[in-house]
């Protein structure tokens, strides 16, 4: 803020003007907010107060006061004695006022090194009796807000690929009615025959592990229900013995071994009303025997009921209780994928032969960018209709500065799926091409879009000059937007802490920036120093802090003025 005086019959020469002028209109003083004046959202906003003093303006006098930022004029205002006629803001006689002026220009490159300047012209009863001479009152302007790196963040899409995967193999073996000894016939059948070669093919298969064999007894609901808990437990045992017998024959050495959990379940219910719905038993019956099985909570009672029921429990002992006197064969095992090297060259020679998740995590992991673009387009061209692989091509062709095909491939990805992730690559390709708007409106549908969409809202944030959402919105990565959108909102011991943890602590920027703090916090010394160290690694620096409005506290600094000659 900086305070102004001027007389404005000063530089007057004519002695009856003088003498109108002095009874006219006496000294006003300025006072500017802020100053130097500031840029933000491309434009900037003038503030002043001006100060009449008592008696300070004629009671038929008024004055239009017009400021002037360089050589573009900002808009008038107008100021009446108490008994002047017109439009304006009326001044008493003795206690004299403040008048508050406000006006916003939009920003101009030639504002940067300028002044802001009023001058006025002096009315009496409708004749100009003088014109004040202009007069600075405060310099332009700062454009820190210029200082933001526009490093729009694309994101990538995952994929959901294992290298090794938890699986599970299941068998089953049946029992007659009553009985938990395995029958002779019972080992020709599919279920055991197909473990019996499953078995076999783990062993020799150096990818596969087995983890773990649960073997669970069941019982049909029919029959006393103590006797049942007690057969469901016996077949438990003869299904892991038959298991084991099984892992004998096919020479398989991991299922030999004490890993084996056993259960017994009693009678099955839960898998009573699973088989019967399958079955090709009437409807209304199906419900019959549902509405018995949820009406009757006492097994003994319960059996008995669907005893009375002659045909349909004769029905369901024939075709339903079979399948559920049983013991379940449970095999947890892992499975091993590909080495890295193997993924790269199957990706390369033979991509049809891996899924879309194996040739997403080949592309991410094949470091020559010209192989991994190659991947991208064949998933692309393999599994149309997922959209991570264009999305993915359009990441790498961004990051080598192809922003036309870039953009191809995010429209190509959001078209075959409207997403977070690609609205967010859109807006990144909007925000470098320079179209803020269109990208605001992107990063608006860019839920889920995460650290890389909070990113660019921060980015836009300072560009509008919104610091508090741009701090906000850039999150706790430390970063040298994170560090000058905390300067713009005024946290300098914040932007301090985040520049020092980020990577442009000793960059030229960050140096750059440090002076900028350093000075706002009036420590000259430190901002000599730092502007130093930012001009050593770029000496363009040198040419920006010359004229730079940030560091007009140091114009009298022989250091500075020594270090930007």
């Amino acid at each position: 803020m900086k305070n102004h005086s001027i007389k404005s019959i000063a530089t007057l020469t004519i002695a009856g003007s003088l003498v109108a002028s002095c009874n006219l209109l006496k000294d006003l003083n300025y006072t500017v907010t802020p100053s130097p004046l500031e840029m933000h959202g491309d434009s900037v906003r003038v503030k002043v107060d001006v100060t009449f003093p008592a008696k300070g303006i004629k009671k038929k006098a008024s004055v239009e006061i017009t400021p002037m930022l360089g050589n573009t004029a900002l808009n008038s205002v107008t100021v009446l004695g108490e008994k002047a006629t017109g439009n304006g803001t009326t001044i008493l006689y003795k206690p004299g006022g403040i008048v508050s002026y406000e006006d916003v220009v939009a920003y101009k490159p030639e504002f940067e090194v300028s002044e802001l300047t009023v001058s006025g012209r002096v009315m009496k009863g409708g004749i100009e009796k003088m014109i004040t001479p202009s007069k600075k009152i405060a310099d332009g302007t700062i454009i820190t807000p210029y200082l933001v790196n526009k490093d729009f963040k694309v994101a990538s899409e995952k994929d959901n690929h294992k290298n090794v995967r938890e699986e599970v193999y299941t068998a089953q073996v049946n029992y007659l009615k009553g009985k938990s000894d395995l029958q002779p016939a019972e080992l020709d059948k599919e279920s055991l025959k197909s473990f019996e070669k499953w078995l076999a093919d783990a062993q020799n298969n150096p990818k596969i592990k087995i983890k773990s064999i649960s073997v669970t007894g069941y019982a049909s609901p029919e029959g006393e229900e103590n006797k049942n808990n007690t057969l469901s437990t016996d077949r438990a045992n003869t299904g892991k013995n038959t298991a084991i017998d099984l892992a004998k024959k096919s020479k398989n050495d991991a299922a030999q071994k004490e890993i084996y959990t056993l259960l017994g379940r009693g009678e099955d219910y839960e898998g009573f009303k699973v088989e019967l719905e399958k079955s090709a038993m009437n409807q209304d019956e199906k419900q019959l025997v549902i509405r018995v099985l949820e009406m009757y909570k006492d097994p003994i009672q319960r059996e008995t009921e669907m005893r009375n029921m002659a045909k349909t429990f004769t029905y369901l002992d024939q075709n339903v209780f079979p399948k559920l006197r049983r013991a379940e064969i449970k095999v947890t095992f892992e499975t091993t994928g590909h080495t890295d090297e193997l993924y790269l060259i199957i990706a390369k020679t033979n991509p049809e032969k891996l899924s879309v998740e194996e040739l997403l995590y080949a592309a991410s992991i094949q470091k020559d960018a010209n192989e991994r673009a190659l991947i991208y387009a064949a998933t692309e061209s393999l599994y149309p209709t997922d959209f991570r692989a264009s999305n993915n091509l359009g990441v790498l062709l961004y990051s080598q500065g192809k922003l036309t095909e870039a953009e191809a491939k995010f429209e190509k990805a959001n078209n075959i799926k409207e997403n977070g992730v690609t609205k967010n690559n859109l807006a990144a390709i909007a925000g470098a091409k320079g179209d803020f708007k269109k990208a605001k409106a992107l990063l608006a549908k860019a839920s889920g879009a995460g650290a890389e969409g909070n990113y660019n809202k921060g980015i836009i944030s300072i560009v509008e000059g919104n610091y508090a959402d741009a701090v906000s919105n850039l999150g706790e990565v430390k970063s040298f937007n994170k560090a000058l959108a905390q300067v713009l909102n005024k946290d300098f011991e914040g932007a301090k802490a985040t520049l020092e943890a980020s990577e442009d602590k000793a960059s030229a920027q960050g140096f750059y920036i440090k002076a900028i703090i350093a000075s706002r916090t009036d420590k000259a010394d430190d901002a000599v120093a730092s502007l130093k160290s930012a001009i050593e690694k770029d000496a363009s620096f040198k040419t920006k802090a010359a004229k730079d409005r940030e560091f007009l506290k140091l114009a009298a600094n022989t250091s500075f003025a020594d270090l930007i000659k």
